[in-house]
Order: structure tokens, then sequence, then C-alpha cells
């Protein structure tokens, strides 16, 4: 992990909507002081609205990662990312058919977590696919991203307190590891 001039470790929160993922980050980040970067794509639709075309989606890709660049920049050494353009390429399959390229080739996370829909969906104004059939399908998507990246993940699942034990626990491991 990062530290005097070391690589940040990238922990993505990965998976389909109203799964715990940006609420999660937001209290790590108040009660830890775990530095994260807020999911771009949901400022993006707050400003702009929820009618996407594929070049939204790249902006919102692009937006993102210059983000996450920025947070890098204090050299912080774990930095929490709310999705990243993986799950941009899950968007891009669920409403287009079909992934960019461009969206496969940004840097990956260290580590990605997969958020399991298995909790209430929530709307949120900026959501899409709240329904059980929708919804199915785009975490589905949302995995296959992962595995056709070829990226290490891990599952996180069950309750909101189960939720937040599991992901405390892969922040114990990352640091025991990493030495931090």
């Amino acid at each position: 992990m990062a530290g005097g001039g070391a690589v940040t470790f990238r922990l993505c929160f990965h998976g389909a909507e109203s799964t715990g993922k940006s609420v999660l980050a937001d209290k790590l980040q108040r009660e830890l002081g775990l530095p994260w970067v807020p999911e771009y794509g949901r400022t993006y639709c707050e400003e702009r609205g929820t009618d996407l075309t594929m070049d939204d989606l790249l902006a919102i890709a692009e937006g993102h990662e210059a983000a996450v660049r920025a947070a890098e920049s204090a050299k912080p050494a774990l930095l929490i990312l709310d999705t990243d353009p993986l799950m941009t390429a899950a968007w891009a399959q669920m409403l287009f058919g079909h992934v960019p390229d461009a969206l496969l080739a940004y840097p990956k996370a260290d580590l990605y977590l997969l958020f399991e829909p298995d909790v209430p969906w929530i709307d949120d104004g900026t959501r899409f696919f709240g329904k059980s059939p929708l919804r199915t399908r785009f975490a589905a998507l949302a995995e296959e991203m992962l595995l056709r990246a070829e990226v290490p993940w891990r599952r996180i699942s069950g309750s909101w307190d189960e939720r937040e034990a599991q992901v405390r626990a892969e922040l114990v491991r990352i640091t025991q590891q990493c030495g931090t």
C-alpha cells in the first residue's frame, strides 16, 4: 500500500444499484477516515439527467478516473472506489448491448468487492433497474465484467450489517497483507 511514494491500493465497490456501495463507502470514510472516490455517474446523472447515450457513459468513465487520479495524488495507502469504469462497462452492455474497448482499458482496482442484489432496492431518482428480472440481469452483467477483465474479486452479500462486517473484514485483511 501507499505511503512514502508507494502505489495506492485501489479497493472498488462494484455491483448493481441499491446494494449499499455508496452508503457503506461514505460510512467508512466518516468512521475510519478512509479516502474514497464517490460514484461519478450519480453526480453526472443528477446534473444532466438519466437519458444516457454511449458518449455519456464514456464521459462518466473518464470523469470517474480523473477523480481517482486526483484522490491518488495525496498518496493514500488505501483508496475506496465507489464503482469504476468496469461498472460503466456493465451499464453499456445493459443499455446498449455492447461494451466499447475504451471502458475496459482503464486501470483496474487491486480488489473488487461485488455487492449482491439480495437487499431491498431503494429508488433515489437516478436508478434504473429495480424490478427483479432487470436487477438480476444487471447484477449478472456486473459480475461478467469482473470475469471478462480477469480481476481479483470477492462477493459481498447478506443483510446490511452482514455486508458491512464482510467489508470491514476485507479491510483488515488488506491492511495486514500490505503491512499498514
